[in-house]
């Protein structure tokens, strides 16, 4: 395994994503482990265990998926919105290493559903929107796939493979029955024609390389993912050490990322007009926002 020196970094336990590379397979791919992070998220609410698992998952896709931008400053966001379901919204972000999560639902509906709901029962017939925002030039690129299938990671596959037109393989492990809540991830993806263009259209599912590398990648066992000892890189090695050359970086560190401040709201309140801020004062003569994120609530003064 080719590995890029990566000064005073260790291996790779929790709360960072790794970067690899499989250039005699034309393929690139991510791992992620969640730890620290992914429970300060889950403690914003006092979730239920199905809502924490379903969250926990979403998150860790969110990382993965939020990792392949090439922007810095860019964001990748997941949601999953439909109003008549048990869970009628769920939403992730992450922008530069920064994760926040989010998910609102009936808690007695749920009680309905037993201890293990399918993700149908859950949404019902819902769509998974994959949102890349582009900070560098202003694009936005917006994929939306049914939410098919058993897990928000195989509609992360669905949408590559309808959206972006890229054979896809992601694997999601989730634990938050134990003291600690834990959950890890890998993607591959299989790239022919490289990164860059649209030349990749022709890629096809039954590639010999791309049989190869699902049916390596297919392997990843629950608790490999879920394990912090073992690091990222020794999993990368585990997958891939039949390879010639794997080539492994490290994403930035993960964080919760909530970017709710006073300050923010006061500026996204000045937007509006006179009369629509002065219809948001309360008796108090302050505008109140519940930050859904982060479980915070902020009195806003707009000095009108």
């Amino acid at each position: 395994m080719s590995t890029a020196p990566i000064a005073g970094d260790p291996e790779t336990g929790f709360d960072r994503t790794l970067l690899f590379t499989v250039p005699d397979r034309d393929a690139r791919g991510r791992l992620v482990r969640l730890g620290p992070v992914l429970e300060t998220v889950l403690a914003a609410h006092a979730y239920p265990m199905a809502i924490r698992n379903l969250l926990a998952e979403a998150l860790v896709l969110a990382a993965i998926l939020g990792s392949l931008l090439k922007d810095p400053e860019g964001q990748l966001t997941l949601q999953v919105q439909n109003s008549e379901g048990v869970v009628d919204l769920l939403v992730c972000d992450y922008r530069g290493g920064e994760l926040r999560g989010y998910a609102r639902h009936d808690r007695a509906r749920l009680d309905e559903l037993g201890p293990n709901p399918s993700l149908h029962a859950l949404f019902g017939q819902g769509f998974l929107a994959v949102t890349f925002d582009l900070a560098s030039t202003g694009q936005r690129y917006q994929g939306i796939v049914p939410l098919e299938g058993d897990t928000l990671a195989s509609a992360c596959e669905s949408y590559f493979l309808q959206s972006e037109q890229v054979p896809t393989l992601i694997r999601v492990s989730v634990d938050c029955t134990g003291p600690h809540a834990v959950a890890g991830g890998l993607l591959i993806q299989h790239l022919p024609e490289g990164e860059e263009g649209r030349e990749r259209l022709h890629a096809r599912l039954d590639h010999p390389e791309w049989d190869h590398l699902a049916i390596m990648g297919g392997s990843v066992r629950r608790d490999e993912l879920l394990n912090p000892g073992l690091s990222l890189e020794s999993l990368a090695w585990r997958l891939f050490h039949e390879e010639r050359e794997v080539r492994v970086d490290h994403g930035p560190p993960l964080v919760r990322g909530c970017r709710c401040t006073a300050d923010y709201y006061r500026q996204v309140l000045t937007r509006f007009g006179v009369d629509e801020q002065r219809e948001m004062l309360d008796e108090d003569g302050l505008v109140k926002i519940d930050c859904a994120f982060c479980s915070r609530q902020f009195l806003i003064d707009l000095d009108l």
